[in-house]
């Protein structure tokens, strides 16, 4: 199946995600997840939707939940929509997730019992140690390209087709 074949097969729309990154001085914040989903992986910031919330209180929320600040003047920068048609129970996989970028923010940077938390040059992100789509999005928008990205997974973890859209969110 390809994607535009998983697309038109969709039984239910995709679940909203938020994802954050941190920003200073050619620096991206990154999140070691402890558990649930993702566990052991470096990524960035954020989570569910809940009833009744935007994407952006989304976000501002799960930073404050998990590294305990408030980000202002959040940036979106990207929409990334990924498909696992071949999981157990794709809908649970299947998701959109809206990116932003925070430059400011209110609050120390602390560890939750979700999250540890580590800054990281861009030029020294572990790509190896984060989910495999990462690396064809991550380095655009942190040198400020916006984009849409679809991603087709054939497995839980390896990407079989990757279309990148930039210039849009």
């Amino acid at each position: 199946m390809n994607l535009e074949e998983c697309r038109k097969s969709l039984n239910s729309p995709l679940k909203q995600r938020s994802l954050l990154f941190l920003v200073k001085d050619n620096e991206v914040l990154l999140g070691m997840k402890k558990s649930g989903f993702g566990q052991g992986k470096w990524l960035g910031i954020g989570g569910k939707v809940e009833i009744d919330e935007s994407i952006e209180e989304a976000t501002v929320r799960e930073a404050t939940e998990e590294i305990g600040v408030i980000p202002r003047d959040i940036q979106r920068v990207a929409t990334l929509n990924f498909y696992f048609p071949n999981v157990e129970k794709p809908d649970h996989w299947n998701q959109q997730v809206c990116v932003f970028i925070a430059k400011k923010w209110d609050g120390k940077v602390r560890e939750s019992k979700e999250i540890y938390p580590k800054w990281f040059h861009f030029n020294e992100i572990p790509f190896s140690s984060m989910w495999s789509d990462a690396i064809h999005w991550l380095p655009n928008i942190l040198n400020d390209t916006k984009l849409i990205g679809n991603f087709l997974f054939v497995n839980e973890s390896d990407i079989g087709e990757v279309h990148i859209d930039e210039g849009k969110t």
